[in-house]
């Protein structure tokens, strides 16, 4: 059962355009934040309409629904951010209340900045909520070397927090 449920997960992974090695980080991110062993993981669509009046791009291939035994853990929101001369790729990991319970730089593609991705850095922003408004150098840190990096990941957060709060007011989530 075990190892069905593992190739159905990669199908509807590989099906939505995550690639090998995006997908296996994602994996480990679930098994880890959430504590689960084996779970399904689902595009959640967002109306056409809807996702183009949001701050965050939100489609099929980006924003899944968790869960397991047909109960909701939370959502994942995969998407690219700018560094200085590449984007690079994360993972926010919320609950079913819509709080951050991780996040994770998947692959950096930049020479310089990659602080960004250390767990330590990246713990600040659990917790928070779609209420929350998030400030480079105030609650955010700073890391010498990696402005545009921090600039860029926190924006995205603010981005996304944005469209969860417009979201949940619609009854979409």
């Amino acid at each position: 059962m075990k190892q069905i449920l593992i190739v159905l997960l990669s199908f509807t992974l590989l099906a939505f355009g995550l690639s090998e090695k995006i997908q296996k980080k994602v994996d480990k991110q679930i098994k880890e934040t959430f504590d689960v062993e084996t779970f399904t993981f689902s595009a959640k669509l967002i109306s056409e309409d809807l996702a183009k009046t949001l701050p965050s791009t939100f489609g099929a291939d980006n924003f899944f629904e968790i869960k397991t035994n047909n109960k909701l853990l939370g959502y994942a929101y995969v998407a690219k951010a700018p560094s200085k001369t590449a984007k690079f790729d994360y993972l926010v990991l919320l609950d079913a209340d819509l709080i951050v319970k991780s996040a994770k730089v998947l692959i950096y593609r930049e020479e310089y900045g990659g602080e960004i991705g250390s767990k330590r850095w990246l713990k600040q922003f659990v917790g928070k909520t779609k209420n929350d408004q998030l400030k480079y150098g105030d609650n955010i840190v700073a890391i010498s070397g990696a402005t545009i990096s921090v600039r860029s990941m926190t924006n995205a957060m603010n981005d996304l927090l944005a469209s969860l709060k417009i979201l949940n007011q619609k009854g979409a989530l």
